[in-house]
């Protein structure tokens, strides 16, 4: 029988963990994480569905990629699984993202750094509306940076895009076997992970369009093992530089 109880509450001592972690990284330096500096920086989009020229349709393309970014159902559930308390405000949102492969599970916190919801005038002069957010490693990951997820739609021609940007570096893994493993995989599952997100977005928003505006449910992922205490959650976080 599955478990009724919520991921929220079946992983609620990591979330706690993770509460006041800080992130791994300088933001004041942010100007310097370029390719030159040794910094990995990607840019992925998509098309999605079109609209009609003008605002956002109420339960269009745009709403209902916002719906899938707000609740963070497009990773592929295989490598990245978020969770986070429903209820916490957007841009106070910290989650676990249980990230899998191979044999291993790892859990690592991010916290959102900021929500977009802004026009904004295009080189050419038209204007598209862009909603999104961003977020940022804490203490613990494999990886330090920043990465942002926006949806952007053209009030001119009704063009609707979905875009990641992201600039990453390898954090500090003080595990021998860990670094190695990440050092030889880290990138091409940094690649699947975006690839794989701008296909499950895009589905899932033709699916609402599809059947009526039906949202998917928050959190839609596999189970995920519970963390008993605050120690067990903390000793996670820990293992990831031991």
């Amino acid at each position: 029988m599955p478990n009724s109880v919520p991921l929220y509450e079946r992983q609620k001592a990591r979330l706690e963990a993770y509460a006041n972690a800080d992130i791994n990284f300088d933001l004041d330096q942010a100007t310097d994480y370029t390719p030159e500096h040794g910094w990995r920086v990607d840019d992925y989009e998509t098309e999605l569905p079109p609209e009609q020229p003008g605002p956002p349709a109420a339960q269009g393309s745009w709403a209902a990629a916002r719906e899938v970014l707000r609740n963070y159902t497009f990773p592929p559930p295989g490598l990245i699984t978020g969770i986070f308390l429903p209820d916490q405000p957007l841009e106070q949102r910290v989650m676990v993202l249980r990230g899998q492969f191979l044999f291993f599970t790892f859990w690592f916190g991010v916290r959102i750094g900021s929500v977009t919801d802004e026009q904004r005038t295009l080189p050419n002069g038209e204007t598209e509306q862009v909603w999104g957010y961003n977020y940022r490693t804490l203490e613990g990951h494999f990886e330090r940076g920043q990465i942002d997820f926006t949806i952007h739609k053209n009030l001119t021609t009704g063009r609707v895009l979905f875009h990641i940007h992201a600039f990453s570096q390898t954090g500090r893994i003080r595990n021998p076997f860990y670094w190695i493993g990440f050092r030889l995989f880290g990138r091409m599952l940094q690649k699947r992970f975006s690839r794989q997100s701008m296909k499950r977005l895009r589905a899932q928003v033709e699916e609402m369009l599809q059947n009526g505006w039906q949202k998917p449910s928050a959190q839609e992922a596999p189970p995920v093992q519970q963390a008993t205490t605050q120690h067990d959650a903390q000793a996670q976080m820990d293992k990831a530089t031991s």
